[in-house]
């Protein structure tokens, strides 16, 4: 196996590294698709690379403009599952560490997450005709870009790291936490990970994309016939949908909120959505209850068969009271802190994992329901430029100009009407 590692910016210090080639202790990336197998390939060189390059006190303007690069010819070994050529290329790779770290997500941790099975196709994509991906331990998602979308990235990038280091991480925006470029086969892809808003434990039973537009905004019929479609504020709102948090709660939240969407608009962004999901604690305990019971059935016709649990790992995570000071909320017995849950047939009865489920907000003693709520701000990266501007006025021509409930219009009046609606929303 030939290999050339080719740096630029800020990651100078390993061009004194020599690529060693690999021996057959190496884990087997297997994945049904090629792709897949050169990211699990490419993450697992890139954080061991990173491992040998020294913390910087502060990160550098070079540094956002770096990357590292790895092109791979006559790849011998593995080759039923990888391909013989291919190209590795990660982009600001200090710059997402330093983002990893203050997010408390181990290097290692993550390297493991994304490179010990492979990640798993979603049916959630969207309009943009993105493909998602989560991690097989379901604690990241992985999300396809397209060229311009990366150069919109290294824009944000800029702005956002100063922005998560002001806020301490306390924020609803994505967590970004790599970003690559995988060329095979002569064709080149790019993606991005994120942390999953979602837990990895907890089911989520409904699910919104709500931006505060009533306009063409409901799920399709098609949408509706998926295990767990996406509904939209016209949903939220004939179902007379509420968030019942309480008021503390609510402060809190409204609070970053507020911060997250004047950063936002602050640079001239619009079109992000507010993802919601919804786990209900009753339908949960009788899923729980029918498992339970499904179990003890397979147990009898073997009592030899040891379901393995996920693998530990330490230093994940500072958890729902680092973004939102709940009290009341523990780690289970079961799950000592720090200790990663990797196996989502474990079931804690609905308790939130601090460390794991960051997203998360316990229904108030008084609501209607026992749930549990998990909320994050996605697909910030929309500017409102020439183009979404004439898909305004176009939107105004057909419904007319008094129509605020149009989803296209400039940065202030988007995000005003996206925090009144959620004002609304939350009780």
């Amino acid at each position: 196996m030939a290999g050339a590692t080719q740096i630029s910016g800020g990651l100078s210090k390993l061009k004194k590294k020599h690529f060693r080639v690999k021996h057959q202790k190496v884990k087997v990336f297997r994945a049904n698709e090629p792709l897949l197998s050169v990211f699990m390939w490419g993450v697992n060189h890139t954080i061991n690379e990173l491992s040998h390059v020294n913390i910087p006190v502060m990160l550098l303007p070079d540094d956002f403009r770096a990357y590292s690069k790895l092109k791979i010819d006559n790849h011998l070994f593995n080759k039923e599952n990888m391909p013989s050529h291919f190209k590795v290329k990660e982009y600001c790779p200090l710059v997402f560490r330093n983002l990893r770290e203050r997010f408390s997500i181990d290097d290692q941790d993550y390297k493991e997450s994304m490179t010990r099975s492979q990640p798993i196709l979603d049916d959630s994509s969207g309009k943009s005709g993105a493909k998602f991906y989560q991690s097989f331990d379901k604690l990241f998602i992985l999300k396809t870009l397209t060229s311009e979308e990366v150069e919109r990235m290294h824009s944000f990038l800029k702005h956002y790291h100063p922005y998560i280091v002001e806020r301490h991480g306390k924020t609803l925006l994505p967590q970004y936490l790599g970003m690559y470029r995988l060329t095979v086969d002569g064709v080149e892809h790019y993606v991005v990970s994120i942390r999953n808003v979602f837990s990895n434990h907890l089911t989520t039973h409904k699910k919104f994309d709500l931006k505060g537009s009533t306009v063409d905004r409901e799920a399709s019929d098609k949408e509706k016939e998926k295990d767990l479609p996406t509904y939209k504020d016209n949903d939220f709102v004939k179902e007379k949908t509420k968030i019942y948090i309480g008021d503390e709660a609510k402060s809190k939240l409204i609070e970053t909120l507020n911060a997250d969407v004047d950063f936002l608009t602050r640079l001239h962004l619009m079109d992000y959505s507010l993802l919601l999901g919804v786990h209900d604690c009753a339908r949960a305990e009788q899923e729980n209850k029918e498992n339970a019971e499904k179990e003890e059935e397979d147990d009898n016709h073997d009592e030899d068969d040891d379901s393995e649990s996920g693998s530990g790992a330490e230093g994940r995570g500072t958890g729902t009271e680092r973004l939102w000071g709940w009290t009341g909320v523990t780690t289970p017995p079961e799950s000592p802190p720090g200790i990663l849950l990797r196996d989502s047939s474990l079931q804690y009865e609905d308790t939130i994992i601090p460390e794991l489920d960051i997203y998360a907000i316990p229904c108030s003693e008084n609501a209607p329901n026992k749930e549990i709520y998990f909320l994050a701000i996605i697909d910030v990266l929309t500017h409102y430029g020439v183009r979404k501007q004439a898909a305004k006025a176009a939107k105004t021509v057909k419904y007319g100009a008094n129509v605020d409930g149009i989803s296209t219009c400039d940065p202030d009046q988007y995000g005003r009407r996206f925090i009144e609606f959620l004002s609304k929303a939350i009780e």
